[in-house]
């Protein structure tokens, strides 16, 4: 099978796309029926996937010892402090610091393959840090000045994504939980939610990487992983 996420076929005009190796039969049920513990370490350095991290968040609104973590993880919180700090940076230069932006792309790439590993994509575990895995994430790194307006105003254009990220982050986890049951019944993950899931990934990762400040282009509202 060819690499995932409609995506990923032909190269789409934005510049983050998340490319997936599909993995859909032969699963490894026992990973899978343990994967949140498996994940663990990933995920108190990563955290989850940005769409579930959020709906988990809403539904539990009293906290717990764990929410710090599910959000982002520890490189998360430094990743974020560095865009904060990456905003000045680009108001008044219009360039994202070199040292910033790698710490923060390295944290990306890295959040992309445990989150691939965490939503049941795939069953390698990933490397703790850098290294090759069946899933990667491709950044087409902005040449020249950042869209100043842009950046600046990026707390309130990013509203409307993340609306719809909570929301996706509903339907994603119902997929996920039905494909866990699927894979531990019949070994398989179902296509149709496979794709789903592959895309709501692409997606979360867009708007994760708007965020952050890496690039400039709004992030389409579409599960279209070539849009």
């Amino acid at each position: 099978m060819g690499t995932l996420a409609a995506p990923l076929a032909g190269h789409a005009a934005h510049p983050v796309h998340v490319r997936i190796e599909p993995a859909t039969r032969d699963r490894n049920r026992l990973t899978v029926a343990f994967r949140i513990v498996l994940a663990l370490p990933h995920l108190m350095l990563v955290g989850a996937p940005v769409a579930l991290a959020w709906t988990w968040s809403e539904a539990n609104p009293r906290g717990s010892g764990f929410d710090w973590a599910i959000g982002g993880g520890v490189l998360g919180a430094v990743a974020v402090v560095s865009a904060i700090i990456a905003w000045f940076a680009i108001l008044f230069t219009g360039r994202y610091p070199a040292g910033l932006r790698s710490l923060v792309e390295f944290f990306l790439h890295w959040r992309v393959r445990a989150s691939t590993y965490m939503a049941l994509l795939r069953d390698e575990y990933p490397p703790l840090g850098d290294g090759p895995y069946a899933a990667r994430l491709e950044l087409v790194p902005v040449t020249g000045e950042h869209n100043r307006v842009s950046v600046g105003f990026r707390p309130i254009l990013i509203i409307p994504q993340a609306i719809a990220v909570w929301l996706l982050g509903l339907a994603w986890w119902l997929a996920t939980i039905v494909a866990w049951f699927a894979i531990l019944f019949t070994g398989e993950y179902p296509a149709g939610l496979y794709r789903f899931a592959s895309s709501a990934l692409q997606w979360t990762t867009r708007v994760e990487a708007y965020m952050l400040l890496l690039h400039d282009e709004y992030p389409p509202f579409s599960l279209d992983a070539a849009a």
